[in-house]
Order: structure tokens, then C-alpha cells, then sequence
């Protein structure tokens, strides 16, 4: 982890609201894992179908989409840390739904669809709230130290959830299930303990203006607007996960154990790279690196696409989670340290449509192409597109490449 200005490596532990908040996200990662790893495994075992794979991402980004004018402003306007915990209470409602349809035998792409669809609108609310609310936890001098944790929690959670995902649905996908529900559970409980923390609400009246103030921001920080619409493109392009299945089962010959172990190579490699980071901290030329981490995600998405060894397909999974750690981390330090405290919620929700789409719309243009050219030619493809984007970016937005190191910008400070 990054080391504080204090130089203490757990000053954000230092904090017990802090403390509950990064456990609670753990949890409600681990839980997300385990059930997009059992999700998508039901939906091939029972359609055979890629483009079905594809919706699942498609139906869980749209949310975010369609309702970002809102969900921005209401964690700018609310109470956050209720927002986070109601959301993760529909969570873990939404799990429960899953493992009553698996245990009745009632689980069929529409009524999962639509239970799918609930889990996108509570993360449409939920996303913009929590990236909002780790800042109100910690003194500004401690926030960097808990971007980093941030980071490490959720790769942490991607590491063990899809393998232990993988593990329990082998057994069952009840079994898989009732312990997301579980996860779930704890994790909106430890987001109740957290008392209510100060925040900065905007003084603006409810308008248009107000509602739009972080396309407004984003549009005019062109830092900031260059490493969300790099990370957009480059993962709409670049993402494999949604056909993880298919490699596993068709081209690696894996079982449900198999495709925990390929979810999982990403998160191995990121927290390796969150090491060395924090031993050999991004100092300076942070803004070069990030453009290096893309580039070589894409070599690794080529480069999974085109094995058919095990070994080294979670090689090339273990190299995309390191690059994409390097990038995450330099975007989400940008937007967390340049991004003023009352304008947090509406930039976050811009963000998280970005991060959605080039998660969930990457993983249905994964789907549809698949279905057309087939699974491998689809993630070539793609990989081959994030290195085009890399090299369009870097030369498109030089205020971004030049950014030496991610302290807060003078403005940001001064306010």
C-alpha cells in the first residue's frame, strides 16, 4: 500500500469508521464474485449460448446508464453511508432470489435477467455513494493511503472470490449462493455500524446545472476526462470475462473449479503489482505508467486469446491484472485527489457509468462478437483495439501523459 504522509502503511486502519467500511467492501465484493462466477456458469451450463453471457453484463450496466443524472446528485445530496448500506441490503436480497430459483428450479434467463437488472439499480446507486464516502473517512492527508487499501480490497476479493466461487459451485450452486447471501449480509451490517460521517453537500439549489455539475467538471479537467475515457475504451475493447466460461470449458477443457482459477489469475496478478507498488511507489511520471499499464493489459488480452495452455493462459490473466492495477490506481487517485469533496457523488456516478460500460457493455461486446466470429477471434480483436486506444490517447490528451506525480492540484487544495 501507499504510505501515508505520516509515513505509516495502515494509517487509514487508524480510523475505525474506515476499518468497517473496508471489510464491509470486502465482503460485498466477495459476494458479487461468487455470484457472477455461479451466474454465468448456470446460464452456458443451461443455454449454451454466448450472447446470453453478454447480457448478463449488458443488463447489470444499463441501470447506471439511464439513471446517472440522479444517482450522483443523491449521494452528494444524502447521507452516503445509509445510501451504501441500503443498497447492499438489496444485494443481498437480490442473492437470496438466485439461490430460491436454483433450489425451486425455477432459474431461466428472463426471471434471472430481471433479478439482474434490481442488482444494476442498486449499483447504480450504491457505486457513486461508496467511492464518495472512503474520502469523508479518513483526513485528506490519509486519503491516498486509502485509495490504495480501496484498491487492494476489491482485487483481494477477486483473487479468492471467483476461486472459492468456482469451489462451492462445484458442490452445488445452492451451496455457492447461500454463502454470497451470508457475505452479502455482514457486509451491509458493518456499513450500518459506520456512524454517520461529515460530508460537504453542495449549496446549489436542485437544476439542471446542479444535476450536470460532474459531466461539467469532467469535461473541463481534462485529467480527469482523459483517464476515464481511457479506461473506458480500452476495457470496452479489451475485457475477456463475460467468455471465461467458453475458454474454460470448451477451449481449456476446465471444470467450474477451472473457471474460479482463470476469474481469479487477474486479481493474483493486481495484488502483486499492489506490492511492488508500495514498495516502489509511483514517485513520478504516474501519468506515463498509466498509459504503459493499458498497453500492456491489451498484450495480455492477445495474448489469452490465442493460448491454448493452461499455464499460460492464466499468465496472460495474471499480466492483465497487474497492468489494469496500474491503471486503476492512477485513475481512481486522480479523480479521488482532484475532484472537490461536493462535486464527489455526481463525478463518481459519471465514472462509474465509464467503469460499467467498459466492464459490463465490454463484456456484451465480447458476447455479441463470439457469437459472430467466435470466442477467440473476439478477444484478439479487442486486445488489438486497447493498444490502438492506448497509443490515440496518449498522443490526444498530453496533459495526462505529462502528470508526474498524483498529489491533489493547487486548486483542489486551496478549496
Amino acid at each position: 500500500m501507499s504510505i501515508s504522509a505520516h509515513g505509516d502503511r495502515f494509517a487509514a486502519f487508524r480510523h475505525s469508521s474506515y476499518t468497517r467500511f473496508f471489510f464491509a467492501r470486502f465482503l460485498l465484493s466477495f459476494s458479487q464474485q461468487i455470484v457472477s462466477v455461479a451466474v454465468g456458469w448456470q446460464m452456458y451450463d443451461q443455454t449454451g449460448s454466448a450472447i446470453y453471457l453478454g447480457l448478463i453484463g449488458l443488463v447489470q450496466f444499463l441501470p447506471s446508464l439511464l439513471l446517472i443524472l440522479v444517482t450522483g446528485s443523491v449521494a452528494d445530496r444524502y447521507n452516503r453511508r445509509a445510501i451504501a448500506s441500503l443498497c447492499s441490503l438489496v444485494a443481498a436480497l437480490c442473492t437470496l432470489t438466485l439461490l430460491g430459483m436454483t433450489m425451486t428450479g425455477t432459474f431461466s434467463p428472463i426471471p434471472v435477467f430481471a433479478v439482474l437488472l434490481v442488482f444494476g439499480i442498486e449499483r447504480a446507486f450504491m457505486s457513486p455513494a461508496v467511492q464518495s464516502l472512503a474520502p469523508n473517512l479518513v483526513p485528506a492527508e490519509d486519503l491516498s493511503n486509502a485509495i490504495a487499501w480501496n484498491s487492494s480490497s476489491w482485487q483481494l476479493a477477486a483473487i479468492t472470490g471467483p476461486v472459492i466461487g468456482g469451489l462451492l459451485y462445484g458442490m452445488n450452486a445452492q451451496t455457492a449462493y447461500t454463502v454470497a447471501v451470508v457475505f452479502a449480509g455482514l457486509g451491509a451490517g458493518l456499513l450500518f455500524l459506520i456512524p454517520k460521517p461529515a460530508q460537504k453537500s453542495t449549496g446549489e439549489a436542485k437544476s439542471w446545472e446542479m444535476i450536470l455539475g460532474g459531466f461539467k467538471f469532467i469535461r473541463t479537467e481534462k485529467v480527469v476526462l482523459g483517464a476515464i475515457s481511457l479506461d473506458l475504451f480500452a476495457v470496452l475493447l479489451g475485457g475477456a470475462t463475460a467468455l471465461m466460461p467458453i475458454f474454460a470449458r470448451d477451449i481449456l477443457t476446465l471444470g467450474p473449479w477451472g473457471l474460479g482459477l482463470l476469474r481469479s489469475a487477474p486479481g493474483v496478478g493486481a495484488i502483486v503489482m499492489a506490492v511492488l507498488l508500495a514498495t516502489y511507489p509511483l514517485k513520478h511520471r504516474a501519468g506515463v505508467y498509466m498509459f504503459v499499464g493499458v498497453a500492456l493489459f491489451g498484450l495480455g488480452t492477445i495474448a489469452f486469446g490465442l493460448s491454448t495452455n493452461v499455464e499460460l493462459s492464466i499468465a496472460a490473466l495474471a499480466l492483465m491484472g497487474a497492468a489494469d492495477m496500474v491503471s486503476v490506481y492512477v485513475r481512481e487517485s486522480l479523480i479521488a485527489l482532484w475532484t472537490p469533496d461536493e462535486l464527489r457523488g455526481r463525478v463518481n456516478a459519471v465514472n462509474m457509468v465509464f467503469v460499467g460500460a467498459s466492464n459490463e457493455l465490454g463484456e456484451f461486446r465480447a458476447g455479441t462478437m463470439a457469437s459472430v466470429f467466435g470466442a477467440v477471434p473476439a478477444v484478439v480483436i479487442g486486445g488489438i483495439g486497447t493498444l490502438v486506444v492506448a497509443g490515440l490517447w496518449a498522443s490526444g490528451f498530453p496533459q495526462l501523459r505529462k502528470i508526474d506525480t498524483l498529489d491533489a492540484p493547487e486548486h483542489v487544495t486551496r478549496g
